[in-house]
């Protein structure tokens, strides 16, 4: 249960910083000539990245 809720938690944190916190895209701009799809496989394999840290660091 608790590794569940750390993977919403990281979900969640990703998707707001990527849609709502960066409006003046500073941090996200470099990806501005991406198409869909290599944006969605890169967030995808950030979250995945993030995941097998915290995995790795907790065990």
């Amino acid at each position: 249960m608790e590794t569940a809720a750390i993977v919403i938690v990281i979900a969640i944190a990703v998707v707001l910083d990527y849609f709502w916190f960066d409006y003046d895209r500073k941090r996200w701009g470099w990806m501005k000539s991406w198409t869909r799809i290599q944006k969605g496989l890169f967030l995808t394999s950030f979250f995945v990245a993030a995941m097998v840290i915290y995995i790795g660091m907790s065990l």
